[in-house]
């Protein structure tokens, strides 16, 4: 995998995919949500791939270790270069998942979701009722997700330096939350821009709405890369 910004496809049918891909001349690193995927199935998946372009399959999934390993069994065997599960499911399930995973796609990349960037402190405090800070939060689910086998974690670009820190450099950071400084935030709480992603060392950048909602989505990307690649706005 090349490390390109990831282009979150928010989009619910093969039809959209398919003429919003059909603006770029390049091989892209696309991620497929629970929206497209649970409306269009597998199928989504091989059609992305025979175009060329990678993809980070995000359903998050949370369930008994059993339940995620036989989950995982099947998602190893679709090709894709990397998945996730939610760090909520505990060391056991997490490490079935890697498993079973890295047995139908040993090149493939799990990574684990800490906390959503749409989650903020007062939701952790009043919400969840944790009785750590959401960096504290952040920093155990990585420690766990690591314990597991996995290869690295979803976060806010915010607490890659601190997961760094505490997990090494080789411990993948995949950060959604991007956006270009004129752009809305959205539902999301705790958001940069690619320039601030990289300059706190995220690995990985994911950008939706940004580039899929533009008037140029390939001139967009180009933007969104060169500023991410850059360092600079």
């Amino acid at each position: 995998m090349m490390n390109r910004p990831i282009i979150a496809l928010d989009f619910s049918t093969m039809t959209e995919v398919e003429e919003f891909l059909g603006k770029f001349d390049e091989a892209l690193f696309v991620k497929v949500g629970m929206e497209l995927y649970l409306q269009n199935g597998p199928a989504v998946i091989r059609e992305i791939r025979a175009m060329g372009h990678d993809i980070f399959l995000d359903l998050k999934l949370h369930d008994i270790p059993n339940t995620v390993g036989k989950a995982m069994a099947g998602l190893g065997a679709l090709d894709v270069q990397m998945t996730n599960v939610h760090a909520q499911g505990g060391v056991s399930m997490m490490k079935r998942a890697a498993e079973s995973f890295k047995d139908h796609n040993p090149d493939g990349v799990l990574i684990a979701v800490t906390q959503l960037t749409s989650t903020s402190e007062e939701m952790m405090q009043q919400e969840q009722k944790s009785i750590l800070t959401l960096d504290e939060s952040v920093i155990h689910y990585a420690q766990l997700a690591k314990k597991s086998g996995l290869d690295g974690v979803v976060s806010s670009p915010l607490e890659s330096q601190l997961i760094h820190e505490h997990c090494g450099d080789d411990f993948l950071t995949v950060t959604p939350g991007i956006r270009l400084n004129e752009d809305s935030k959205d539902d999301q709480v705790r958001v940069v821009t690619p320039a601030r992603a990289n300059a706190l060392g995220s690995d990985h950048i994911v950008v939706g709405r940004s580039i899929t909602k533009a008037s140029d989505p390939a001139a967009q990307y180009r933007r969104v890369k060169e500023e991410w690649e850059s360092g600079e706005e």
